[in-house]
């Protein structure tokens, strides 16, 4: 940009000094809270609710909900209610780290899937949640999974609970002090939360009861990468045949789980040789 440019710009949009910004760009400044705003809700909101929740009139987030509508990135329902898309997502999904971690991870899924038969699925934290990036159903004719780019509960899980287990202390108090909480994610006590990261780290995976699906039972192991760190869990909601079909039981699929996590650990760049294990 030329000095001229900067001048025009200036002119055009001027900023008080006194919030120490050059530029401003009001619009995407509305676009971004409202897309902020519809992130903290699982029903959405209405035009009249998300402009009491932003503070600003219909008139000034009108043109702007519809052109985010527009784009993909909000949708509205039979209710006139506006919730998020899987745009972002998307877009996130799309950063090499991301695509290169859901490549090797997926075949690793479906391998895991066919031995133990049951469904699994990738998790990150990401953004102060627990994101779902990868998923693959059971081979089986009865299943349960979760959906991709579903959001889930970072101290209530057992995903969650593998990812906040084997960081250090710094990291882990960053991902706390960030933690949004998702609908209906229940509060945890401090002192117990870490006595069962310190259960996790003993016994090298998470094991807990649904605490919204009666019948299932998470199994949750880590995924490291170069370093050592844990980038990832890999889950698996258990549900249980009663009418005797022979399939592997829980303490088989905990077996599977850690060699099928290890093997993608290591495609990951993780040498447990060289990296010291948190």
């Amino acid at each position: 940009m030329t000095t001229t440019d900067r001048d025009h710009a200036d002119a055009a949009d001027p900023v008080p000094s006194t919030k120490g910004v050059r530029y401003a760009a009001p619009a995407l400044e509305k676009g971004l809270d409202i897309l902020e705003a519809l992130s903290d809700t699982a029903e959405g909101y209405t035009l009249n609710q998300l402009s009491q929740t932003l503070g600003r009139n219909v008139n000034e987030i009108f043109r702007m909900v519809v052109t985010l509508e527009r784009r993909g990135y909000i949708q509205v329902d039979q209710n006139d209610r506006y919730t998020l898309t899987l745009q972002l997502f998307r877009l996130a999904h799309r950063q090499p780290p991301l695509k290169s971690l859901t490549a090797a991870a997926l075949p690793m899924l479906h391998e895991l899937a066919e031995r133990s038969r049951q469904s699994c699925h990738l998790s990150i934290f990401q953004n102060g949640r627990v994101v779902i990036i990868a998923q693959v159903e059971s081979p089986e004719r009865w299943t349960f999974g979760l959906k991709l780019g579903v959001v889930m509960g970072l101290t209530d899980t057992s995903s969650g609970h593998v990812l906040l287990a084997y960081q250090d202390e710094v990291e882990r108090t960053r991902m706390l002090s960030g933690h949004i909480r998702v609908e209906g994610e229940l509060p945890m006590d401090p002192g117990q939360l870490f006595a069962l990261l310190t259960e996790v780290r003993k016994k090298g995976y998470a094991s807990m009861p649904s605490i919204q699906i009666q019948g299932i039972t998470n199994i949750a192991f880590p995924v490291r990468g170069a370093g050592g760190h844990v980038v990832a869990a890999i889950n698996i909601p258990h549900i249980a045949r009663i009418d005797g079909t022979p399939r592997p039981g829980i303490e088989q699929i905990k077996v599977i789980m850690t060699d099928v996590c290890a093997r993608l650990s290591r495609r990951l760049g993780y040498d447990p040789d060289a990296s010291p294990v948190a």
